[in-house]
């Protein structure tokens, strides 16, 4: 145990972008106690964007490079950085994280493709992998890949690599949420979820022997299902406040998963990191540099997710 252990760590992301404002909003607006919380940021980066009502703790990074709202740089992404690495370092029970911008962490020579992959890179061990989970209430998407070249995916979706991610929501979903044995739903690759190889193989060749092979181990998973279907009937009963017909829908790439929650949930939906002795979580949304420094911002995603570590 440290001190730390039982807080909710908040990194307010790109200093250029709206993270500050979005968290100095949600944090006033839930006013938690200043006991469950620690900030992770730099006071002349919080007083740009706003004043927060209660005395959290601020742990402070350097950042002595001007603040220009809207503006891509490698300093603002270096600095972005710097928090998801302190956030790890005193390893709070949660973490919470504003939006980055994954150009400027590339300038600043940090190689990844989200805030996903550095926490990978941060806190796995044991061969751990961070796995991308969307929430909203009990409305929940998997993806299987994440921020790849569609032309890609195919490729990408191997036997293996699906029983592995699958066997890691089902362990989250386990010693997590508690739930002995979680149903999935598995949306096909290919429209129609491939119609018998008419309209593609992968389905039949790949996904549909990893699924075979997923029951014989107690996993409650689908067949390969029509991806619009499947999520045109789960949408609606998220709609009118009704019981998922899954536990989880399991998506095949980045859109297919990310159109239907992000249209039936809005702001609502956070995006989970999952797979890791940390949970972290994070707005659905990017650094919206375009209303930057505007006070213009909606922190509800926000909201959203620092109240699911509440639970």
């Amino acid at each position: 145990m440290n001190k730390y252990s039982n807080k909710i760590a908040i990194t307010t992301g790109d200093p250029n972008g709206i993270g500050a404002e979005i968290t100095i909003k949600a944090l006033n607006l839930l006013n938690l106690p200043p006991k469950d919380i620690v900030i992770i940021s730099n006071s002349k980066v919080l007083n740009t964007y706003g004043s927060l009502e209660n005395s959290y703790e601020l742990i402070e990074l350097d950042y002595p490079e001007k603040i220009v709202p809207g503006e891509v740089s490698a300093s603002a992404g270096a600095f972005s950085y710097r928090l998801l690495e302190k956030a790890c370092e005193i390893k709070p029970r949660f973490i919470v994280t504003a939006p980055t911008s994954k150009e400027a962490m590339n300038l600043a020579g940090y190689n990844y493709s989200g805030q996903t992959e550095v926490l990978e890179k941060l806190l796995a061990h044991d061969a751990q992998r961070a796995e991308m989970l969307f929430v909203s209430k009990d409305f929940r998407v998997l993806l299987l890949t994440r921020h790849i070249p569609l032309n890609q995916v195919s490729g990408v979706l191997t036997k293996e690599y699906i029983i592995e991610k699958t066997e890691r929501l089902r362990s989250y979903f386990q010693n997590k949420l508690f739930i002995k044995k979680p149903s999935f739903a598995m949306c096909g690759l290919n429209p129609h979820a491939g119609e018998c190889g008419l309209i593609g193989t992968e389905e039949m060749r790949t996904i549909l022997p990893a699924l075979e092979a997923l029951r014989t181990r107690g996993i409650n998973i689908t067949n390969p299902l029509s991806a619009d279907a499947l999520f045109a009937a789960g949408v609606q009963k998220y709609l009118n406040n009704e019981k998922m017909p899954y536990d989880c829908y399991i998506a095949c790439y980045h859109d297919q998963g990310l159109i239907p929650i992000k249209s039936a949930a809005g702001s609502r939906t956070v995006n989970m990191t999952i797979g890791l002795d940390i949970i972290r979580t994070s707005p659905s949304h990017g650094t919206a540099f375009d209303i930057a420094g505007k006070n213009i911002a909606n922190p509800d995603s926000m909201i959203e997710a620092i109240k699911y570590c509440m639970y």
